[in-house]
C-alpha cells in the first residue's frame, strides 16, 4: 500500500514549469535577442579554438590539448542550459517533461564536474611546466594528459549519474514550477514534497569531492608557481610565468565563486533570484568569455589564426 502510494506521488508531476530568466514583457525580446547573440558567439569561438588546435602542429602540446577539451566542453555546456533559456525568453514559461527535466540535470551536472577536474588539470600542467620544466616531457607526457582529461570526463558522469538517480527518486507531489530557466538542484530540491536529507547530503559531498577538491589542487599549483616565479632572478622571466598564468586564474576565480556559492552548502536555496543571475555567470558568460581569455589573445594561437586565414584566401 505504502508502496503505490509512494508510485503514486512520483507519478502525480509529469512535467515542470520554467518560469525563465525574466517573466516581465517588456525585455524579454531584447534579451532573447541578446542571450542567442552570445550563444552563437560561443559556439563560434571555441569551434574555432577546436580547429586550430587540431590543425596546427605547434598547438600540439598539454596546455592546448587542454584548451581543447575545455572548448569542447563548453560548447555542449552552453548547448544544455541555453535552448530553455532562450525558449523561456521567446514563448514565456517553458513546459519540460520530467524525463527531459532530469536528462537535463544529468548532462549540466556532468559538465559542470568535468569542468572542475579539467581547469584542475590544467592549474597542474602550469605548475609543473613552471616549478618542474626539465621534467615536464616525462610528467606531461601524452598517456598523461589523456589519462587526466579521460579521468575529467568519466569522473563528471559517475557523479552526475548518483546526484540524478537520487534527484529522481524523490517524489514530486506538485506544484511544478521551478523559478529557473532550466532544470536545476536546488529549485527541484525546492519543489520535492518527500525528504531530501538524504540527496542533500548526497550533493553536500559531491560537491565538497568535486568542488573544493579541485580547486585545493588549483589552490595548491598557484600557491607553488607564486614561489617559484617570486625566485626567479629575472623580471622578465617573473612577467613571462605570470602572464601564462593569469588567464588561467581569472577563470578559476570567476568560475569557483559562482559555482562554491551555489552548489558547495548541504541546505536549499532560497534566494533564487540571485541564483539566476549567478547561474547566467557560469553557463553563458564564462562559456563566452573563456576562449578570448585563454587563447584567442595568446600570441601562438593568434600566428595560427593569422595562418589559417592567409590560406583561405589564397
Amino acid at each position: 500500500m505504502e508502496k503505490s502510494l509512494e508510485l503514486g506521488n512520483v507519478t502525480r508531476v509529469q512535467e515542470f514549469v520554467l518560469l525563465g530568466l525574466s517573466t516581465r514583457l517588456g525585455i524579454r525580446d531584447a534579451l532573447f535577442v541578446i542571450f542567442l547573440t552570445l550563444y552563437l558567439l560561443t559556439l563560434l569561438e571555441n569551434t574555432l579554438i577546436i580547429y586550430l588546435i587540431c590543425s596546427h602542429s605547434e598547438l600540439h602540446k598539454p596546455m592546448y590539448f587542454f584548451l581543447g577539451n575545455l572548448s569542447c566542453l563548453e560548447m555542449c555546456y552552453v548547448s544544455v542550459t541555453m535552448p530553455t533559456l532562450l525558449m523561456g525568453l521567446w514563448t514565456g514559461p517553458c513546459h519540460v517533461p520530467f524525463t527531459g527535466c532530469m536528462t537535463q540535470l544529468f548532462f549540466f551536472i556532468s559538465l559542470i564536474c568535468t569542468e572542475c577536474t579539467l581547469l584542475a588539470s590544467m592549474a597542474y600542467d602550469r605548475y609543473v611546466a613552471i616549478c618542474r620544466p626539465l621534467h615536464y616531457p616525462l610528467l606531461m607526457r601524452p598517456q598523461v594528459c589523456l589519462g587526466l582529461a579521460l579521468s575529467s570526463w568519466l569522473g563528471g558522469l559517475l557523479v552526475s549519474v548518483i546526484k540524478t538517480a537520487c534527484i529522481a527518486s524523490l517524489s514530486y507531489c506538485g506544484p511544478n514550477v521551478l523559478n529557473h530557466f532550466f532544470c536545476d538542484v536546488s529549485p527541484l530540491l525546492n519543489l520535492s514534497c518527500t525528504h531530501v536529507a538524504l540527496t542533500e547530503l548526497v550533493d553536500f559531498i559531491s560537491a565538497i569531492v568535486i568542488l573544493w577538491g579541485s580547486l585545493l589542487v588549483a589552490m595548491a599549483s598557484y600557491v607553488a608557481i607564486g614561489k617559484t616565479v617570486l625566485g626567479m632572478p629575472s623580471a622578465a622571466a617573473r612577467h613571462k610565468a605570470f602572464s601564462t598564468c593569469a588567464s588561467h586564474l581569472v577563470v578559476v576565480g570567476i568560475f569557483y565563486s559562482a559555482t562554491i556559492f551555489i552548489y558547495a552548502r548541504p541546505s536549499r536555496i532560497e534566494a533564487m533570484d540571485l541564483n539566476k543571475v549567478l547561474s547566467v555567470i557560469y553557463t553563458v558568460v564564462t562559456p563566452m568569455c573563456n576562449p578570448v581569455i585563454y587563447c584567442l589573445r595568446n600570441r601562438e594561437v593568434q600566428s595560427a589564426f593569422h595562418r589559417t586565414m592567409r590560406w583561405s584566401s589564397v
